[in-house]
């Protein structure tokens, strides 16, 4: 039987039931009192552990009755970014993907998946992205922001450098969209109370922290050339862009300044790349004035729906969307219509 048109969400969260030791790191973070992932009673037993591990059952079924057509799934943060072992990283790619891949392929009309990635090297997420693509069939990559490193995890590797080149090369080669996901910071970067977050912890996660590092790093990527270089790679910004729509007009203001201009890596100004290389989606981010706002900032095909599940609801987000007030053409298009266009997904239009 077809499934009903709907919304299609792009940044839905899941985890591997067998494989929840990454996890460890952040579980007192999402999960208070979460015990290690092996332990009794541990985080795996944890009610959010037991959303990101379910797919074909209470989330279909809350799919199914709210509306929802399609779900891009992919590894809840930090997955291999958070991992500072470089071989420890690429074995959790490759066992994710897998796993991913075998659970989408269950229920293709409702299910796909982006491929996660350890970024230590980009020769070596090169490989594993055209794995994941070619022979898998996922849509995409998710990245959890920066790649940690070292022995106490304070580590940082932002992929705007000319090491990663052959990274963007292949994404563009490939032809598929890399979206880019806030992460908690490690313990180890939290544990001196001289690290930004070290004594201001009530900070962490989705209210402040996210957008501010997530941002940080996507500026990064948009001055840095690489579109210039690649110019049809596309990446994608969930939680309404991480807040860049808002500071567009002065962030172009700013850049496109003499002093900048003369100066600065990249030939256009961030607005430029918002409107020719950056979608947005509505994740957690159930604002019908900010979705307004950004649409008229970068374009209403910049802009997808997402929900962010299971750490906002499904009932929450699509009781939002029935009161979002667009044009029925514009609604379509955020609804379901772009995210079938970007990631070239298996449904009509």
């Amino acid at each position: 039987m077809a499934v009903p048109k709907g919304t299609i969400a792009v940044e839905e969260a899941v985890v591997n039931p067998n494989d929840l030791d990454f996890l460890a790191d952040v579980a007192s973070m999402y999960a208070p009192g979460a015990k290690p992932a092996s332990g009794p009673g541990g985080s795996a037993h944890h009610a959010l552990a037991q959303k990101l591990a379910d797919i074909h059952d209470e989330r279909l079924c809350k799919m199914n009755a709210e509306g929802v057509e399609y779900m891009l799934l992919s590894v809840t943060a930090p997955g291999c970014q958070g991992v500072t072992d470089p071989v420890k990283a690429q074995a959790l790619a490759t066992k994710s993907n897998d796993w991913l891949a075998s659970e989408a392929k269950r229920n293709p009309a409702r299910f796909g998946g982006l491929a996660a990635l350890s970024m230590h090297s980009g020769a070596e997420a090169v490989a594993e992205l055209r794995r994941a693509v070619t022979e898998l069939g996922m849509f995409g990559a998710l990245l959890n922001n920066y790649q940690c490193t070292g022995a106490d995890g304070r580590g940082k590797i932002f992929f705007d450098t000319p090491e990663y080149h052959v990274f963007w090369e292949t994404v563009q080669e490939l032809d598929v969209p890399v979206y880019m996901h806030p992460s908690y910071p490690t313990s180890g970067d939290l544990a001196s109370p001289e690290s930004q977050y070290g004594l201001r912890q009530h900070l962490l996660g989705a209210a402040v922290q996210f957008h501010l590092d997530l941002s940080f790093h996507i500026y990064a990527l948009v001055s840095s050339g690489i579109f210039d270089r690649y110019p049809k790679v596309q990446i994608v910004a969930g939680h309404l862009g991480e807040g860049i729509p808002f500071n567009l007009w002065r962030a172009n203001h700013w850049y496109n300044k003499p002093v900048k201009r003369a100066t600065r890596p990249s030939k256009e100004d961030y607005g430029y790349y918002f409107k020719h290389n950056i979608s947005i989606t509505t994740s957690g981010f159930y604002s019908t004035q900010g979705l307004k706002f950004c649409a008229n900032e970068i374009g209403v095909d910049r802009c997808m729906f997402s929900i962010d599940y299971p750490y906002d609801t499904i009932e929450e987000a699509q009781g939002w969307w029935k009161t979002v007030d667009l044009n029925e053409k514009d609604k379509a298009a955020v609804a379901r219509e772009n995210a079938i266009k970007l990631f070239k997904l298996p449904l009509e239009l």
